[in-house]
């Protein structure tokens, strides 16, 4: 499907606001549609990054062998099914196979595939699945808590929940790595 232009996007926001039952050319409305749009190209972003590229720079492990972790990553997405914001922290575990990667990138492979319309499991899957397909480490672990603000904003009105999603590959999958890796995303 050809992406639409900038004007049917702003259109398109214009006629969401009517639907809302407020007019989109009063006074603190006329700016809207174009401010919607450029939040939409900063929040969905991630669709114009490449995981191979973010992951591209690598660095040899130097020795290292052990379990390389960055916890509490932010996390900022969209879900899917109702577009209401899903925030919360992801963890990513990797054993290094002959390279390692920056931190950095780590992080910024997280807001890559974050900045897409998801669902936390899937989100889960993508990211660990990217660090296995370019590091190719021993083991990979992705662990994210997230909180719906479609089940806290509308619908059920849950507050104070949040959904923990996780993905354990190659030596993780097996102990004594799983019970080491558990143990310190849940520390």
């Amino acid at each position: 499907m050809p992406r639409p232009s900038r004007a049917e996007a702003e259109a398109a926001v214009r006629t969401l606001i009517r639907w809302a039952g407020d007019n989109p050319v009063r006074a603190g409305l006329h700016d809207t549609p174009a401010r919607v749009v450029r939040a939409y190209e900063e929040w969905f972003g991630g669709y114009a990054r490449d995981p191979a590229t973010i992951l591209g720079r690598r660095f040899e492990r130097s020795g290292y062998d052990d379990i390389v972790l960055l916890r509490d990553i932010p996390l900022h997405s969209t879900c899917e099914h109702h577009m209401a914001p899903i925030t919360g922290v992801a963890h990513l575990a990797y054993l290094p196979g002959e390279q390692v990667v920056g931190l950095s990138k780590l992080a910024r492979l997280v807001d890559a595939y974050a900045r897409r319309l998801q669902i936390q499991e899937r989100l889960t899957v993508e990211i660990a699945d990217a660090l296995q397909r370019e590091l190719q480490p021993r083991g990979v672990a992705v662990a994210i808590r997230a909180s719906h603000a479609c089940m806290t904003s509308r619908g059920t009105h849950v507050h104070g929940s949040a959904m923990v999603t996780r993905r354990l590959l190659g030596a993780f999958e097996h102990e004594p790595w799983r019970g080491d890796i558990l143990a310190v995303l849940s520390a």
